[in-house]
């Protein structure tokens, strides 16, 4: 299946916190859009892997999303090396994506640096012919997508580019809900964590109406680039 948008997640549920809202402005439009998490979140301190997975399933519906998969890298511990850029890399192939969205250049979880290098260098080295992979078996073409953008989590990165989200806050808010094990709930019982606070969530929709402030909407989600961004006519800034 050929996407339109690959979006690749350290863990599940980043994509959901950082840029839900755009995945599914996109959906909504007809667009394919996947997700590619690369760990199972595993080390996280409530719920379960499998748990996770469950939710992750039941985010991927309130998305739309054409497709959700799971590297399986160690969570926590997963590098930039030969073995995971590969397994990436088949991963952009098989999709074919046009853009695909990542992790944040540096964050307050290291995972999501890190996933943000190793997804950078895939995206290049997959448009390398020499470089050679296999999907079932049938060696896969060369494919580089056309932009790479980085999504931003918890700590503040000046962006580059702003999106509207205004119309699917609500559903953001849901699919981020998916994930119960992991966000605030006043029934639980497990330990409570960084992002289990109510205030987390309150900062998250701060976050995304200090962007829209700043384009005069009332909420958006922000992406940085590592290359110069264009457009056909001045008046697609309007």
């Amino acid at each position: 299946m050929k996407l339109d948008i690959l979006v690749f997640a350290a863990h599940p549920d980043d994509a959901e916190l950082a840029c839900s809202g755009t995945i599914l402005k996109y959906t909504s439009q007809g667009k394919k859009v996947g997700v590619v998490d690369l760990t199972q979140g595993e080390l996280g301190t409530r719920g379960s892997a499998e748990l996770r997975a469950e939710e992750a399933t039941a985010s991927a519906e309130i998305l739309g999303l054409a497709i959700r998969e799971n590297l399986g890298l160690r969570d926590g511990f997963f590098l930039n090396d030969e073995v995971n850029r590969l397994k990436v890399i088949e991963a952009i192939r098989k999709y074919q994506p046009e853009i695909v969205l990542a992790n944040a250049y540096s964050d307050r979880h290291p995972d999501h640096g890190r996933a943000s290098e190793l997804i950078n260098d895939a995206v290049f080295l997959s448009g390398l012919t020499k470089i050679e992979t296999q999907l079932d078996g049938r060696g896969q073409k060369p494919w580089r997508p056309r932009l790479l953008l980085h999504y931003i989590q918890d700590r503040y990165i000046q962006p580059d580019i702003l999106i509207d989200i205004t119309p699917y806050w609500e559903q953001k808010l849901a699919s981020i809900r998916a994930f119960r094990s992991q966000f605030f709930d006043p029934k639980s019982i497990e330990p409570d964590t960084y992002i289990s606070s109510p205030d987390f969530l309150n900062a998250l929709e701060a976050r995304c109406r200090e962007f829209g402030k700043s384009i005069q909407v009332t909420y958006a989600e922000g992406f940085t680039s590592k290359k110069l961004l264009g457009v056909k006519s001045l008046f697609d800034l309007l």
